[in-house]
């Protein structure tokens, strides 16, 4: 419990400071007034600092028997990996920042949603395999659904963005055609980018044919084709 705590600590964070001005500058989530709008520009961020700080405290002061502090230093590589530069959601917001406005491609397109978003979902699920002493198919397995998972939740994201209203999705919509940000709608047109998530959310059932007990990985993947918010 103590690490996923941690890791929605940091995916808050990351909402918190994806608000602000400087980057998606936007006044409403989950329906709400966002924490700038209601606290300033200057507490929100370091909200944000706090959060992501206090949750690698959490994951340091785990009590670890001696038989599993090496998965436990895994773990926190694993979240630290997610979050961070050249793999996670920090280098995902850097290049979905320069790809604003500018001609992109379905790489570089994916790329940053397998960054920005994708990361924490993957590492989410590979965290569970990690404590759990998944074996090595298993840790690929989660690794692929946790991929298709991630990708498949933001073209929804993006699709949203174009037909949701501030109701249905508890945010302001239109955000990313204002910014002309790189999305799959942009590229590829709503319907297509449907079919896209739909194919990956198939790819990550067949991934968790060889996991035990799965049921409630599948459900989740359905239900990212069913959000409406």
């Amino acid at each position: 419990l103590p690490t996923a705590c941690a890791l929605e600590m940091i995916h808050t964070y990351s909402l918190i400071h994806d608000d602000l001005p400087a980057l998606d500058n936007d006044d409403w989530r989950r329906g709400r007034p966002t924490c700038h709008k209601v606290f300033g520009e200057a507490i929100a961020l370091l909200a944000g600092d706090a959060l992501l700080t206090l949750a690698f405290r959490t994951l340091a002061e785990i009590p670890i028997p001696n038989s599993h502090r090496d998965r436990h230093v895994r773990v926190i590589a694993e979240i630290a990996r997610a979050a961070g530069t050249v793999e996670g959601m920090i280098g995902g917001q850097v290049l979905d920042l320069l790809t604003e406005g500018a001609p992109f491609d379905e790489p570089t397109l994916a790329a940053i949603h397998r960054m920005k978003t994708g990361a924490l979902i993957t590492a989410s699920v590979r965290v569970g395999g990690i404590l759990g002493g998944a074996e090595p198919e298993q840790m690929r397995a989660l690794t692929r659904y946790g991929e298709c998972l991630g990708l498949a939740f933001q073209i929804i994201d993006d699709v949203l963005d174009v037909t949701g209203t501030p109701e249905e999705i508890g945010k302001t919509p239109g955000k990313d055609a204002a910014a002309r940000k790189a999305t799959y709608p942009r590229l590829y047109g709503l319907d297509a980018s449907r079919q896209k998530a739909q194919a990956l959310i198939g790819e990550a059932l067949e991934a968790l044919r060889p996991l035990p007990r799965s049921e409630r990985l599948a459900d989740l993947a359905r239900l990212v084709l069913e959000r409406r918010a």
